[in-house]
């Protein structure tokens, strides 16, 4: 009896030492984020220990682990029509609201969820919620779509799933099927799905034949490069959760088909070095000394290698791809995109790839709204629902749904 009163004091310590984490003092609930954190790392160690023991890969295991506690058991709501199809090979999650009088068209939005290229569904609760209430706030017609994810595929499938699934939508007769106003159509993401959205954009920009175009692009804490992972956010926040920078470099390196042994490298910014020519073109287009405010720069300078590895681009050319980097897009490109709403988290190692593509797309002459939230960390915006339910939550996704309101 008294081992277990001596026992208990200690176990007590060793989670607190495990959930405790010093955070900004502006970040909103930090308690609650903090445990949230240390679930996600809990699962995460498991999971690379079944990896390790050569069971199954860790991102099959986690992602099965998310889906079987998250999946939704129904698919209908008494408000909402929901639906599953597939468009031209990808499926998809269609979310209908009923007709309102004699109301004709509905405005819609095509909807790529986040998960670093490889966890998460548009069929979880997290992404279902939110699709249900665009779908009823906006009274629009939402189509959440489900790409494959790492490691059955990797980059570009991920992207071709994207590109496929949208211009099956915007074909006018499936258009007409779902009633959707062919002139009021938002293509957004949120994370890995705000990559997918804005890569997707810049394609269908350059398609002469499409012969329906999105209005609008709407990119929620988006990861639009892998050139430099030394910005000011990703230095500030490189311990921060839900997402610490190692994190996301694993999820470049597994989205491009590379190897773990790399990630120092790419930490380092070894692969873009002032001697790996194929790099040295898209310098200026990520140069954050000039895009970004000082606000955001504040005393941090940029990590340059004069000497780098070159041979880890020639291996993974992905790294200089403009389908997985939409950040490296030339200056034409970036002209031809639709209006664009970029929301942005301070608490966050992207924070700097949004606002740097807010500032080249302000430059190419596109009209932007940069939507910063100083108290908010990354992915909160799908955290809206008990037990992981965050004012920055609620507030990340009434800013935004309020912007498509205004301008969709």
């Amino acid at each position: 009896m008294r081992a277990a009163w001596l026992l208990l004091p200690a176990l007590a310590a060793l989670s607190a030492y495990y959930v405790y984490l010093p955070l900004p003092g502006a970040v909103s609930d930090p308690w609650k984020l903090m445990l949230l954190d240390a679930t996600f790392r809990a699962v995460q160690q498991t999971c690379h220990l079944i990896h390790y023991l050569r069971l199954s890969h860790h991102l099959i295991v986690l992602n099965y682990l998310i889906c079987t506690f998250d999946k939704l058991k129904s698919v209908s709501s008494e408000d909402i029509k929901i639906t599953d199809a597939v468009f031209d090979g990808v499926e998809v999650r269609v979310f209908e609201p009923p007709a309102k009088g004699d109301e004709s068209l509905k405005r819609s939005v095509v909807y790529i969820h986040g998960g670093g290229w490889a966890l998460a569904s548009a069929r979880t609760s997290l992404y279902n919620n939110l699709c249900r209430i665009m779908a009823e706030s906006l009274n629009a017609v939402v189509v959440s779509v489900e790409y494959r994810l790492v490691p059955e595929v990797c980059f570009p499938e991920q992207y071709h799933d994207a590109l496929r699934a949208t211009k099956h939508f915007l074909q006018p007769d499936v258009l007409a099927e779902y009633s959707v106003d062919p002139s009021r159509i938002a293509i957004s993401g949120d994370s890995a799905g705000g990559n997918l959205a804005a890569a997707v954009c810049q394609q269908l920009s350059k398609d002469e034949d499409l012969p329906v175009r999105p209005k609008l692009q709407a990119l929620i804490y988006p990861v639009l490069q892998a050139f430099d992972f030394n910005t000011p956010s990703y230095q500030q926040n490189m311990n921060m959760p839900v997402l610490p920078r190692y994190v996301m470099i694993n999820y470049w390196i597994d989205y491009i088909n590379g190897n773990y042994d790399l990630a120092h490298e790419l930490l380092i910014n070894n692969h873009t070095a002032l001697n790996v020519g194929r790099a040295l073109s898209f310098r200026a287009r990520l140069n954050w000394t000039s895009l970004l405010p000082p606000s955001f720069k504040k005393n941090y300078k940029p990590v340059v290698q004069s000497t780098g590895t070159a041979a880890i681009v020639e291996r993974l050319p992905a790294l200089l791809d403009v389908r997985a980097v939409p950040l490296l897009a030339d200056d034409a490109t970036l002209a031809r995109q639709p209006r664009t709403y970029v929301l942005t988290c301070e608490n966050d190692v992207l924070r700097d790839d949004g606002a740097m593509y807010a500032a080249r797309l302000e430059r190419a002459g596109v009209p932007v709204t940069l939507d910063h939230f100083h108290d908010c960390f990354h992915g909160c915006m799908i955290f809206t629902v008990w037990p992981t339910d965050f004012s920055a939550g609620v507030q990340t996704r009434n800013s935004y749904i309020k912007w498509l309101d205004e301008n969709l």
